[in-house]
């Protein structure tokens, strides 16, 4: 393989670099609305050169080099990269019509990829200022020649994770802490020959995760091509999510845009499509999430009941529970710890689901660890056919002292990750952490899945007797009050109170 002439660290720079031009006219949070497309757009024009000289290298056929046949992604005229950088005015305009064209020319793969940005605003968005920024994206080469897909999917990661951290409350809609999907994914364990759904699959990190833990664990990545499925209500971000596995090479896939609850995308006939491992990060609690729909739903998706129109939690589980398939379907999905014993429709729901024998595993998570919300976290895992070792129990588990603390959230690190897939994994009894606990147990429970009624943390050791912690606590309440005599009189002395 040709020597990568870019490193890893030096194209992370560079593409944050890209941002910091686009600071003050654009703000931060609309940065990648701009930045992905126009990564995504020198890369393709790299590599079709890179194709081109080949080619023209090999056999010295020009004419050949031109063929569409011989390009992964059509390039049509007065539309590549370098064409737009010779434009002097008007350059908006430019970069939208050669996306536009692009998009056009690969109807089966990149319609729609560039997403919607406004080019040709030149209020926000001048002449100057994008010269700017494709004369900085055309001084680093992104050909496979330079970059390979590995490299350069990497950066992109590292460019969705930055833009997270720049727009901390907003970027819960389309990033999932990276740690917690590698759990997920884990305790999912999908092979070369499965297929992979995410019905709310924000920028593709759960998907590009599956592919990471199929390579690690020796499968075929290139068995998954055809199998990955997702769908992502938000333009930009589905956009950007065809976009990541497109640079993580990954060639053969459906990423949909659209509502998932009110509008499904994958069939099989009449009925919703069945996948082998599903997985997902819904927004939380979600209002006005399609109530009125589910009430007749046609895919039979309230099967546990209707959820409350004020939370559209069990909506996404149930749409879930209802896309795996038989035998082999299992799922993991992130939810706010309310879900698990909120009352009234939920709890029947949930109660439902349990009679089912559909729950394997509840594990919570530790507070603000997800972008735009403070709340506490937990991870449900459910299977079609559970082990027969397993049938009619719950491993329920509190990973909620497993963190780093960070100064604006906290972070789940890789060692903890691995601690929890260990206990889900071995599903024993694990002190003041996990519990296998059955199906009678939570039924006297009334069967509510709050981890605090079933584990309990471990006693401080430093914590006092109560006659030691009560003479402790006047003794300091009079030195507290011994501080205000004193400062009292400090102040009065000084001719401060009046």
């Amino acid at each position: 393989m040709p020597e990568q002439l870019v490193s890893l660290t030096d194209l992370e720079s560079h593409l944050w670099e890209s941002a910091n031009i686009l600071r003050g006219p654009v703000d931060a949070a609309d940065f990648k609305t701009y930045i992905f497309p126009l990564l995504f757009f020198k890369r393709i024009c790299d590599v079709w050169d890179d194709e081109y000289q080949e080619i023209v290298d090999e056999t010295g056929d020009e004419a050949l080099a031109w063929f569409p046949e011989s390009h992964r992604f059509q390039i049509p005229e007065d539309c590549h990269w370098n064409d737009v950088r010779t434009k002097a005015s008007n350059v908006g305009a430019a970069l939208q019509r050669a996306m536009r064209e692009i998009e056009k020319a690969n109807p089966d793969t990149l319609y729609g990829v560039f997403g919607d940005a406004q080019w040709s605003n030149k209020d926000r968005l001048s002449d100057a200022l994008l010269k700017d920024l494709i004369e900085h994206f055309s001084k680093l080469p992104l050909g496979n020649h330079n970059v390979n897909s590995d490299l350069l999917g990497d950066a992109y990661e590292y460019l969705i994770k930055k833009f997270a951290d720049a727009t901390n409350k907003k970027a819960g809609e389309f990033y999932t802490p990276r740690s917690v999907v590698r759990l997920m994914i884990d305790m999912l364990d999908p092979r070369e020959s499965e297929t992979i759904y995410d019905p709310a699959c924000g920028t593709g990190g759960m998907l590009l995760a599956a592919v990471q833990h199929v390579k690690e664990t020796h499968g075929d990545v290139k068995r998954l091509w055809g199998k990955l499925f997702g769908q992502e209500k938000n333009l930009t971000t589905s956009a950007i999510a065809r976009m990541n596995l497109f640079l993580h090479g990954i060639e053969d896939f459906q990423v949909v845009r659209g509502d998932t609850l009110r509008n499904p995308a994958f069939f099989d006939g009449d009925r919703l499509a069945n996948f082998d491992c599903v997985i997902a990060n819904p927004p939380f609690s979600l209002e006005k999430w399609g109530e009125e729909q589910w009430i007749n739903d046609p895919f039979g998706r309230n099967f546990a009941g209707l959820p409350p129109s004020s939370s559209g939690d069990f909506a996404w589980v149930q749409h879930m529970v209802k896309s795996m398939a038989a035998g082999s379907g299992r799922m993991a999905v992130v939810l706010p710890q309310g879900a698990l014993f909120r009352k009234g429709a939920e709890g029947e729901i949930r109660k439902k689901l349990l009679e089912l024998d559909l729950v394997e595993a509840v594990i919570g998570l530790a507070p603000n660890l997800f972008y735009g919300t403070g709340l506490a976290a937990c991870i449900l895992v459910l299977r079609q056919r559970k082990s027969k070792a397993n049938k009619k129990k719950v491993l329920i588990a509190d990973a909620s002292r497993l963190f780093r603390r960070g100064r604006a959230q906290n972070y789940l690190e890789l060692e903890h990750a691995a601690e929890v897939l260990g206990w889900y994994r071995g599903y024993a009894d694990v002190p003041h952490a996990a519990r296998v606990v059955s199906l009678d147990e939570i039924k006297c429970e009334d069967w509510t899945l709050n981890i605090s009624r079933y584990v309990l943390p471990p006693l401080q050791d430093d914590i006092p007797p109560l006659p030691e912690a009560i003479a402790a606590f006047k003794a300091a309440l009079s030195r507290c009050r011994e501080a205000e005599d004193a400062l009292a009189k400090v102040m009065a002395d000084g001719g401060w109170l009046k």
